[in-house]
């Protein structure tokens, strides 16, 4: 998959779309506030019920892409005392969130299309 430089991307949403599944729950993860990495991982096996569970090797590359894509940020938070200080902690940045919001409204109309296909018949969604 080749990569367009994040500059010529920025105002072309559709260009980081679809996310994929990692990469869309570690977005989803730090929606709401900053995380640290295994924090990010409990938090997705956590909302999914451990239908997702992201190794830290899978957590890690992704979020490296994100940090590339400009989509999450390094914070400049640094680990309390009594924590390990090699942690590093990560937020959405702007683009990273307008692009969490269009993948969102991308998934919302698929959702609408199969209900009009009449796929989720006896499903509670």
């Amino acid at each position: 998959m080749s990569h367009v430089p994040v500059k010529a991307e920025e105002g072309n949403l559709d260009a980081f779309l679809p996310l994929s599944n990692a990469d869309f729950h570690i977005l989803l993860a730090i929606a709401d506030g900053e995380r640290h990495g295994y924090a990010i991982m409990q938090d997705v096996q956590q909302t999914t019920e451990g239908a997702i569970r992201l190794g830290p090797g899978t957590l890690y590359r992704c979020i490296r892409d994100l940090l590339r894509k400009a989509l999450v940020e390094e914070s400049a938070r640094h680990p309390a005392a009594h924590e390990d200080q090699r942690r590093r902690y990560y937020r959405l940045s702007p683009l990273g969130r307008r692009v969490l919001r269009a993948e969102v409204r991308r998934l919302s109309e698929v959702v609408a299309r199969a209900r009009t296909k009449r796929v989720l018949r006896g499903l509670s969604i």
